[in-house]
């Protein structure tokens, strides 16, 4: 990234300029060691996108950028979840349940959750935006550009990106904080997709970004994964 791109990055990501850093599907059923989902797992920790999303989140409580996670979940009865899609069907039959409530769906290591942080919890479809609180929410906090991290490369990240592009936010994606299967994808997804919608970038970039003093009064302190 050339020195005009890195201050316009650093404009867009301003910590007092409207930025929230939100990640999507970080929770112990999918990412942690006993996913449902064990390849994309592994991805997301060989990769050191899943370490990278920790980095951006102890960043952000540490320059007072706001914090929201997406979790996908169900209800053990499965009452109000679709079943219009093969994933969706697939899913339902994994030994692991994001079952709400479970393990599964608390944040997994090694990212912190703060007290100020917002978890937004949804049992239908496929975006993190769609039909959630997270958009609401986003305005409430005066959103103008959204950080997208997480998983997977494959279906939610892109749904958080485009769902965010549509509802007017200029979204900025760390590259090396996404992830999907195979580990060969997510390069050329967001190559040939994402870069047309989004500002691409690294986890660096971003840290170099927020290397601000911490202001005062700004709250603090890790509690439990969600």
């Amino acid at each position: 990234m050339d020195q005009r791109a890195r201050e316009r990055l650093g404009e867009r990501i301003r910590p007092d300029g409207g930025v929230v850093l939100l990640t999507v599907e970080c929770q112990r059923g999918v990412v942690g060691p006993e996913s449902a989902l064990p390849e994309l797992a592994a991805v997301a920790r060989a990769s050191g996108a899943l370490r990278n999303v920790a980095r951006l989140v102890a960043a952000a409580h540490q320059a007072d950028v706001q914090v929201v996670h997406a979790v996908a979940e169900r209800r053990p009865d499965g009452r109000g979840a679709n079943s219009n899609a093969r994933l969706f069907r697939a899913a339902a039959r994994l030994p692991v349940q994001q079952h709400s409530g479970s393990a599964a769906v608390r944040i997994a290591e090694p990212i912190e959750v703060a007290a100020e942080d917002l978890v937004v919890r949804r049992l239908h479809g496929l975006s993190p935006l769609a039909g959630t609180d997270v958009d609401p929410l986003l305005r409430n906090l005066g959103c103008r550009t959204l950080i997208v991290t997480g998983v997977s490369a494959n279906v939610a990240v892109p749904n958080a990106v485009f769902d965010a592009v549509n509802l007017g936010y200029t979204v900025v994606v760390p590259g090396d904080a996404i992830a999907g299967v195979p580990a060969d994808y997510t390069p050329a997804m967001i190559r040939h997709t994402l870069a047309l919608v989004a500002t691409i970038t690294t986890t660096d970039e971003v840290l170099a970004c927020w290397k601000l003093p911490r202001r005062p009064g700004a709250a603090g302190g890790a509690i439990s994964r969600g």
